[in-house]
């Protein structure tokens, strides 16, 4: 197989799969270990939850202001909002890793037709943030390779689904959260 290496986004290609594969499976794999129940003297970080929240809140906002920056062809500003939007999600993904490693699982509390929207939220918001890391990885090494034209049009993908994962993870947060100890 011919690979153009004069193509500023094949030398990034292999780090999208990899990554777009380790990341999801990695955070699978670490949800399920609890350092406590392994015998490890660890404090549950239970002061995180609403941390995270508030960061995947602002991911949303950044987001958003993003948009608003290149709409109004203010390049630079949205370069840097995206940069921040990224550090926000690398942020949450690392505080709720080390929540769920020191904490035990919250089960959700409620009833009735509230318990069937909230799983679908769930499970939506679960889904998509698999789903939106390769979109991410590849939105952004098109626009450091400069190849705005193809930036643009997975831009238009990967925008709506981001700033879903990021509100919807504020909505699951405030729905399980009167259910925490």
């Amino acid at each position: 197989m011919n690979r153009d290496t004069s193509d500023p986004e094949s030398k990034y290609n292999k780090w999208i799969i990899i990554l777009s594969i380790v990341i999801p499976l990695a955070v699978a794999a670490l949800f399920g270990v609890n350092l406590r129940k392994l015998g490890f003297d660890v404090k549950p970080l239970t002061f995180l939850p609403p941390i995270y929240a508030s960061i995947n809140g602002l991911t949303a906002v950044i987001l958003m202001a993003a948009f608003w920056a290149i709409m109004n062809k203010k390049i630079k500003l949205h370069e840097n909002l995206m940069k921040s939007a990224i550090i926000c999600s690398v942020l949450f993904l690392v505080m709720y890793v080390a929540y769920h490693m020191t904490s035990d699982s919250t089960k959700f509390g409620g009833e009735g037709a509230i318990r069937y929207i909230y799983y679908f939220i769930l499970i939506t918001h679960i889904v998509l943030s698999v789903v939106v890391i390769p979109f991410v990885l590849v939105t952004y090494v098109r626009a450091l390779a400069k190849r705005f034209d193809k930036h643009r049009k997975i831009a238009k993908i990967t925008f709506p689904i981001w700033l879903y994962v990021a509100i919807s993870g504020v909505i699951v947060y405030l729905m399980i959260s009167p259910y925490y100890n």
